[in-house]
């Protein structure tokens, strides 16, 4: 089976999430997504950080409508320090044996892939599969993968524009305007239920 591994804060996830999930799923033929919440993002904090077992809680609410295309890891939650995604492929292909990798990033993540740490071993476990949006810059991709090697099996998949980020979504809780149509209906509920990101009132 093709798997797609789609990796991040998700705090919370919204609808650009899943839209960009099954858009590689859809245009890379994949049996199913696989959303894996970092515990420690190597790169920067997790800004408002309600937990992980919260953001593995809101992951789960999110795709729990859509549960025979999507599913969540809680991979790295158990890990102590930085969730590296080569040490999180690691211990995925030790039960996936079978199953063929790919890894889902943004186009200005893919750009900075040869400083992640062990880029041609997170290569030689899955292909990367970048999210393309308008005006995305293949050439640029394409050049910084040639400093890695398996690089040349780059795929691209096509996304549309989605205004909506986690930091939008924490933003318009913490100040009391409605959330409702950018995240899931599940994960707003629950986000109203423990009171995150400051408090209640997502509408």
């Amino acid at each position: 089976m093709r798997v797609g591994i789609l990796g991040g804060t998700f705090n919370p996830p919204h609808l650009g999430h899943l839209v960009c999930a099954q858009e590689a799923k859809l245009q890379l033929d994949l049996g199913r997504v696989v959303l894996i919440p970092a515990r420690v993002p190597p790169h920067k904090p997790v800004p408002d950080e309600p937990g992980i077992e919260h953001r593995l809680a809101l992951c789960r609410a999110a795709v729990s409508e859509d549960s025979e295309r999507f599913e969540v890891s809680d991979v790295e939650a158990g890990r102590e320090g930085p969730s590296y995604t080569v040490d999180t492929l690691r211990m995925l292909r030790s039960g996936m044996a079978e199953s063929e990798l790919f890894l889902i990033v943004g186009a200005d993540v893919a750009v900075g892939f040869p400083r992640w740490r062990e880029p041609a071993q997170v290569l030689s476990m899955a292909t990367l599969a970048v999210a393309g949006r308008p005006g995305t810059d293949r050439d640029a991709i394409e050049r910084a993968l040639e400093e890695v090697e398996g690089g040349e099996r780059v795929r691209f998949f096509e996304m549309p524009e989605i205004g909506v980020s986690s930091t939008m979504i924490r933003e318009r809780v913490r100040r009391g305007i409605p959330t409702r149509y950018l995240t899931p209906e599940a994960v707003r509920e629950y986000v109203d239920r423990h009171g995150l990101y400051a408090g209640s009132g997502s509408g």
